[in-house]
C-alpha cells in the first residue's frame, strides 16, 4: 500500500487516500502500518478514522438506533464530508477521534499539519455505493479494500467483544446481530478499490 500511495502524483491540494473494507478486517492495522511506513520514508502522512464521527449514544437512543452503533445510519456523515473538504483546502485541521473504552468520539483529538500532503482515511464505509457516501468517491487520489471472509470477520469480531468484556455467547450475538450484517452490507455495496488486499 505505501509503495501505491508515494507513487501517486503530486498535489497542489492534499492526496485523501480510503482505507475501507467490512468491519474486523484489519483496517485500523494497515493504516497505522502505511503511515509509520510512509513518514520512515519522508512522505508525511496523517492518519484520519472515520470513527471519530460517531453520533453520541444519547442521539442514537433517541433514534432507536443504540442496536446498531457502526451501522452507516450512526454516523455524522455531513460532518465527515464537511472535515474530507476542509482537508483538501486547509492547511491545519484538528481531528475528531473515537474513544473505545469510553464509547464516545471527542473533538479535536489531533492535528493534521501543513507539512502532511498525504492523509490516510481510514473506515467501513468509505466506498459505500449508497446515497451520501457515494459523493465521498470523487475526493480520492486511491482508493485502497481489504477483502476479508465472512467466517474470518466473525471470529475476528466475536474476540474483539471478549476483549472488551462480553462473555464467549454475548460476544457472538454481538458480532452477529449488528457487525456481520454491517460487513456484509460493505462487501456488497461498496465500489472496487483501485487496490485490494487480502
Amino acid at each position: 500500500m505505501a509503495d501505491a500511495v508515494q507513487a501517486l502524483p503530486p498535489l497542489q491540494d492534499r492526496h485523501l487516500v480510503a482505507i475501507a473494507g467490512p468491519p474486523g478486517s484489519g483496517k485500523t492495522t494497515a493504516a497505522g502500518l502505511a503511515t509509520k511506513e510512509l513518514n520512515l520514508r519522508g512522505v508525511a502522512t496523517g492518519l484520519v478514522f472515520m470513527d471519530g464521527f460517531h453520533y453520541d449514544n444519547v442521539i442514537l437512543k433517541d433514534r432507536g438506533l443504540l442496536n446498531r452503533k457502526g451501522s452507516p445510519e450512526t454516523f455524522d456523515l455531513a460532518g465527515f464530508h464537511a472535515l474530507l473538504d476542509r482537508l483538501r483546502a486547509e492547511e491545519e485541521v484538528a481531528i475528531p477521534a473515537f474513544d473505545r473504552e469510553l464509547d464516545l468520539a471527542i473533538a479535536a483529538r489531533s492535528m493534521i499539519t501543513a507539512d502532511q500532503r498525504v492523509v490516510l482515511v481510514e473506515g467501513n464505509y468509505l466506498l459505500l455505493n449508497e446515497p451520501g457516501w457515494s459523493d465521498l468517491h470523487q475526493l480520492w487520489a486511491l482508493k485502497v479494500f481489504l477483502d476479508t471472509d465472512l467466517k474470518t470477520l466473525e471470529t475476528r469480531l466475536t474476540n474483539r467483544w471478549i476483549g472488551h468484556g462480553l462473555d464467549a455467547n454475548a460476544a457472538k450475538d454481538r458480532a452477529q446481530s449488528n457487525d456481520l450484517p454491517n460487513a456484509e452490507r460493505v462487501i456488497r455495496n461498496s465500489i472496487p478499490g483501485d487496490l485490494t488486499l487480502a
